[in-house]
């Protein structure tokens, strides 16, 4: 027996939403960081985008192709990809015959714009039962903010991030990443879940509604659980915890480095890795309570001996004794960390370059395909598949309702 051959036509495991379909009309990070982990775990994703594109395509540089940026290589992978304009009624009537055969539409439009093309929520809900339908909005659709639009830095100004996350002494500071664009991806991926499962019990789809200023505040914890239980309104603190200390970014003698102790023991075990026992028995400094009264005091205790020690040395031998601690990464650093790349949360695959799915499954694992398809680069075979003869795929392409791959 050829052992060989039949290990190359072994196929790849099973995925965990594979034969599930979805119709992804979202745009720029949350709806498309949604999808894209749906795709990542076998569903069947076709991305629609308008004739004008999604906008991030031209987020650069850096750019990964010529109408492509890297911003939205690492988005999109994995999707079918057509061009409709929804704008005109023979664009919506594509819509309609790809929703026959959809189980999850995804579209961050602003608020009433599918009801404008005639599907508010209740005709979804009456023409296509089963459809589960994920709304990913800036502040809802109803209320004193309904319909606004809103970006990521809009939501983590209006719900407070901002607020706690800069130096004392400084100006709010927009938190580094998109955290709430793609925190918001990842609830609606879990929405998008409980609303399968409960399908399997009902046979009905609902709507998933997710709103960034939702994933705002509820980002907010701590602080929001100590302004409801206090009245106090929480301060900037820097890289500091507002409830325990030392947890802290320091200098050490090459770099920045992060140490977090969590309980007295691990305090203990830090001032002993120091050389500075005698700070665990100093009164100001015994409990936690203590260290986060006396944060300044401490702090300034604590410095020299940390400027004196390699950060990698001294995390490596805080770590040994149980105390969490890890030198401050830049980017690059992070992406080629050991554990980073023994973790497989880097993929290179070709020219392609990019991050892992997040989530890890043992028996049904993601399996990421690399591949970002052009504008329009599947319009004529999603139609096909749709049951549209090529006279009517011309008709349509003539007419300027679809488009395929190619210059515009």
């Amino acid at each position: 027996m050829n052992w060989g051959s039949s290990l190359m036509t072994t196929p790849p495991p099973a995925t965990a939403l594979a034969g599930l379909k979805v119709l992804d009309l979202s745009r720029v990070l949350a709806g498309p960081y949604c999808t894209q982990m749906l795709a990542d775990h076998g569903a069947d994703v076709i991305k629609v985008e308008p004739p004008a594109g999604d906008e991030t395509r031209g987020w650069g540089p850096p750019f990964v192709a010529p109408d492509t940026s890297a911003y939205y290589q690492n988005l999109n992978r994995a999707k079918k990809n057509i061009v409709v304009d929804l704008s005109v009624p023979e664009g919506r009537d594509i819509l309609d015959t790809l929703l026959r055969d959809t189980d999850v539409l995804v579209e961050n439009f602003k608020a009433g714009t599918l009801a404008k093309w005639g599907y508010p929520d209740e005709e979804l809900r009456r023409r296509f039962p089963a459809l589960i339908h994920c709304r990913v909005t800036g502040f809802g659709t109803d209320g004193p903010l309904g319909g606004q639009p809103g970006y990521d830095a809009v939501l983590q100004a209006y719900g407070g991030l901002m607020s706690v996350n800069g130096e004392p002494d400084g100006p709010p500071l927009r938190v580094g990443v998109p955290v709430v664009d793609q925190v918001t991806g990842i609830l609606a991926f879990s929405g998008i879940l409980l609303a399968l499962h409960e399908r399997h019990r009902s046979g009905l789809g609902q709507l998933v509604d997710c709103a960034l200023l939702d994933t705002a505040i509820s980002l907010l914890h701590p602080h929001s659980a100590s302004w409801l239980a206090s009245g106090a309104v929480p301060r900037r603190t820097g890289s500091a915890h507002p409830a325990i200390a030392p947890y802290d970014a320091f200098t050490a003698a090459d770099g920045p480095v992060f140490i977090a102790v969590g309980n007295d023991r691990q305090f203990g075990a830090l001032t002993e890795v120091l050389g500075v026992p005698e700070l665990a028995g100093d009164p100001r400094f015994r409990t936690n309570q203590d260290r986060v009264r006396h944060q300044r005091e401490l702090r300034a205790a604590l410095e020299s001996a940390i400027a004196a020690v390699p950060r990698a040395e001294l995390a490596a031998r805080l770590t040994e004794r149980g105390v969490p601690a890890s030198p401050v990464h830049d980017v690059a650093e992070a992406l080629t960390a050991p554990q980073v790349r023994h973790r497989g949360l880097v993929i290179e695959s070709g020219d392609y370059r990019g991050p892992a799915s997040p989530v890890s499954l043992s028996r049904t694992p993601a399996r990421v395909r690399p591949e970002v398809r052009g504008a329009g680069a599947d319009t004529r075979e999603v139609l096909d598949a749709a049951g549209y003869d090529g006279a009517a795929i011309d008709r349509a392409v003539a007419d300027g309702v679809v488009r395929l791959p190619g210059p515009r």
